[in-house]
């Protein structure tokens, strides 16, 4: 087959490749297991390219429709959905959540949206469901902080002030420290609660979480890797005085390049 713009072409590539008797033989072994890091790994590439290099977005988006295309073939192969049906629930949704663009329900804001946007999930729940049940565990765990705390404000669940929020990272950090050492349970559970905190932070000032963490770790890997530059030895050679003095170099140059 030829390349195409043509969408059912693509389909029928996909079909193709999961076909029993002609088909790839990687594609035909997956499942919808099997798939899952990939999806994951592909998003994060899209993200990637996004915020580095859009000349790529393209090529990176149909990695991450390949995804969904391939999910949905085994789908249809196991008599379980097709395309077709992930297509109508996604226009489903669009329309019953948008009723102030589909209907006549007012929304002037996107903060206004996002609160329509959770009391129409709240009704769609079941028995026994949260409205955080849609935010799913496997997100890294900044993200995954971040959203949850974004869903439970969205339903007034939030501190009424930024200085409320602030002592409660003030607060968290003052528990943390006053643990014993060696009890690690304690420890790893008012640690995590310090990240919250901060993470609910951060979402209130409009912060990235997530964001703001890649960047640090970039910087402090951009300042290492200068650092073993201007060592010219092995670091273990030096004492931490020494390499600190590099360091506060490579800080001050940083700066006086900006």
């Amino acid at each position: 087959m030829k390349p195409s713009k043509s969408f059912e072409n693509l389909l029928e590539i996909v079909r193709i490749l999961r076909d029993p008797d002609k088909g790839c033989p990687w594609d035909k072994e997956q499942t919808h297991k099997s798939l899952t890091p990939y999806i994951i790994e592909e998003a994060h590439e899209m993200v990637e390219a996004i915020e580095t290099n859009e000349s790529e977005l393209p090529k990176e988006l149909g990695d991450v429709l390949l995804q969904v295309l391939l999910h949905s073939q085994i789908g249809k192969d196991e008599g379980k959905f097709s395309f077709e049906d992930v297509v109508f629930k996604l226009s489903e949704k669009l329309i019953v959540r948008h009723p102030h663009v589909f209907g006549d329900t007012k929304a002037e804001t996107s903060k206004k949206v996002l609160e329509n946007w959770e009391q129409i999930k709240q009704k769609e729940l079941k028995t026994n469901e949260s409205i955080l049940d849609g935010v799913p565990k496997r997100m890294p765990a900044l993200l995954r902080a971040q959203r949850t705390g974004e869903k439970a404000a969205r339903v007034g669940f939030e501190w009424d002030t930024l200085d409320e929020i602030k002592n409660k990272v003030f607060e968290e950090i003052n528990e943390f420290l006053e643990i014993d050492p060696n009890d690690k349970e304690r420890l790893e559970d008012e640690f995590g609660d310090i990240y919250f905190a901060l993470t609910q932070l951060s979402r209130r000032l409009n912060l990235d979480s997530e964001k703001a963490l890649h960047r640090a770790t970039d910087k402090f890997t951009r300042r290492f890797q200068e650092l073993e530059r201007r060592a010219k030895k092995p670091l273990t050679d030096f004492t931490l005085g020494e390499l600190d003095l590099i360091w506060e170099d490579i800080k001050k140059d940083e700066k006086g390049s900006l």
